[in-house]
């Protein structure tokens, strides 16, 4: 079997992997719930080769994520539930139904009557999805009626809790500007050193979950993605770490061997560098 441009080659190299007996062994074995971990970790890999601005990167891990989708659409059609071209329709149908300022005969651009005319479908979506499920005696819970429904349980907690602040924005539910949501970051601190002098692990934990919350909704109020900072953090630290390491290294000594405040000095280095 020779490599193509055609979706269709993927979607037979799939079934081929999944077929009984002939398939892949590993790739029988799963199911929906042991490929979901995968398919978030490939839409990570798509996010990393793009910060790290690397075109042959992302085009070779949007393969992967399009793996994923192919992947779980071969179990689906396996147990009659849908197939690849269903997702396609969905999808192509989804994009058509919430741009009626491009496909429909309402060709406006006023942002302000877009925004609200893609929450006004996105609400009805929602409402016959809720009614789709009850059909089938599938729990509802309250989607098309409650504020906060529909958020994704397994979105990073940082993108879900901005997701949730945002709902809740929705209907006025919101600091007016950062102002006070500093404000809350610091009670959120005190709660936590206090809990911390209690000795009460439990209690801590949940303020700590507390603190971070508020800090989410300071990165929403001032327009900065969470995750995106935090990834940016991350990558400093280790940038940083390793100038420590490599400083001592040349000293024939790894980062065990020195003392806290060797390394610290180190990294105050680290730190004029950028």
């Amino acid at each position: 079997m020779t490599p193509s441009r055609d979706i269709e080659r993927l979607i037979e190299i799939m079934t081929a992997l999944r077929t009984p007996v002939t398939g892949c062994p590993w790739d029988l074995e799963q199911d929906f719930a042991s490929i979901a971990p995968y398919t978030i970790e490939e839409a990570y890999e798509v996010a990393d080769a793009i910060a790290r601005q690397d075109p042959e990167d992302l085009c070779d891990e949007l393969g992967d994520l399009l793996l994923q989708v192919v992947f779980h659409a071969q179990m689906a059609r396996e147990q009659q539930l849908f197939d690849f071209g269903d997702v396609v329709t969905a999808i192509t149908a989804k994009m058509i139904r919430r741009h009626p300022h491009v496909f429909g005969a309402d060709q406006g651009r006023d942002v302000a009557a877009v925004n609200r005319a893609w929450a006004e479908i996105k609400a009805e979506e929602k409402r016959l999805r809720a009614e789709r499920r009850a059909r089938r005696g599938l729990p509802v819970d309250g989607e098309g009626e409650r504020v906060l429904a529909g958020i994704p349980v397994g979105a990073p907690a940082l993108t879900r809790a901005v997701k949730i602040q945002q709902k809740a924005a929705t209907v006025g539910f919101d600091w007016p500007d950062a102002g006070p949501v500093i404000d809350k970051i610091r009670e959120e601190i005190a709660e936590v050193e206090a809990e911390i002098a209690s000795g009460d692990r439990a209690a801590a934990a949940a303020e700590v979950g507390d603190l971070l919350f508020a800090v989410a909704n300071l990165a929403r109020h001032l327009g900065v993605e969470p995750e995106a900072a935090l990834r940016g953090t991350n990558d400093k630290f280790i940038r940083r770490f390793a100038h420590i390491e490599d400083a001592l290294a040349r000293q024939e000594r790894r980062p065990a061997d020195a003392s806290l405040s060797e390394m610290e000095a180190l990294w105050q280095e680290a730190k004029s560098l950028g």
